[in-house]
């Protein structure tokens, strides 16, 4: 059996930021198999120094953000102690910052610094997603800078939770075999609707997995290959009525990944918008 493989993210902060960028990078190692333990507000010498033996006793990998120049010092000098491999994120990004703007660095945590217009914009986004999630706030569809539109398991929920992350207010709606969707959808901007498909293999098997997981039966409807089928083929009919909204296969695809489709097609609109508006004037 192979030895585990572990990346330790060390942060004096969330942690956030260091994660996500370790996580986008495996993406290209899909069968890697690495498991990543977040270390948080790790500020001291102290709490640093038990994080890097374990991870020398262990072979593991470390990747840090920490703003403190002596303690970012402290985990340089200790990994090359330990001859732990490790990666600084941040540290030479600030370096670099502070030589092209010719300023010395506050050197403070992200989670010490001042609180932000950005950071309750993000926090409104994320209580809007919330409160819209699975279709339960039709009403919201016209507030929305996005709406997703797609069958159950096509990763919506997730979606809408990591755009709201970046400030986007976000409402999504299930299709269901059979039943129309809301007027509330035909009323809201077009151009902020966003159709979600999926391939009928992958959606029959994350579906008889969610089922496994609920300790239902794998021959409920919900699952079954044909009725999959009839329901991805309804989903289709309604996009193809609706030309104007973008559709983004998600089969295979990350979260990430499909969440930066979108983003481009809101670029896009929004730069026909700007072109439209210029035309006018």
């Amino acid at each position: 059996m192979d030895k585990p493989k572990f990346i330790d993210v060390l942060s004096d902060s969330t942690g956030e930021t260091a994660e996500k960028a370790v996580r986008a990078a495996l993406l290209q190692y899909p069968d890697a198999g690495v498991q990543i333990r977040l270390h948080t507000r790790v500020r001291t010498p102290d709490i640093a120094r038990p994080v890097l033996e374990r991870a020398a006793r262990e072979g593991a990998l470390v990747v840090f953000t920490v703003v403190s120049p002596e303690l970012r010092e402290f985990v340089h000098a200790s990994t090359a102690e330990l001859n732990i491999e490790a990666i600084d994120l941040i540290g030479s990004l600030i370096g670099r910052l502070g030589t092209f703007l010719d300023r010395e660095p506050i050197n403070l945590p992200s989670a010490m610094l001042p609180l932000s217009e950005e950071y309750f914009r993000r926090i409104e986004a994320v209580e809007f997603a919330v409160k819209s999630d699975d279709g339960k706030e039709p009403r919201n569809f016209k507030r929305a800078d996005i709406v997703l539109v797609g069958v159950s398991r096509t990763s919506k929920t997730p979606l809408s939770t990591l755009l709201a992350q970046r400030g986007l207010k976000v409402a999504n709606l299930p299709l269901v075999l059979g039943v129309a969707p809301p007027p509330e959808l035909v009323d809201a901007p077009q151009d902020r609707v966003v159709g979600l498909t999926i391939g009928l293999d992958q959606l029959c098997e994350i579906r008889q997995a969610r089922l496994r997981q609920l300790g239902m039966p794998s021959e409920t409807n919900y699952a079954m290959r044909e009725h999959v089928r009839q329901e991805l083929d309804y989903a289709r009919r309604l996009f193809a009525a609706h030309p104007e909204w973008p559709v983004v296969d998600v089969t295979g695809r990350a979260i990430e990944e499909t969440a930066v489709i979108i983003l481009e097609h809101l670029k896009e609109r929004d730069e026909r918008a700007k072109a439209a508006r210029s035309s006018l004037m």
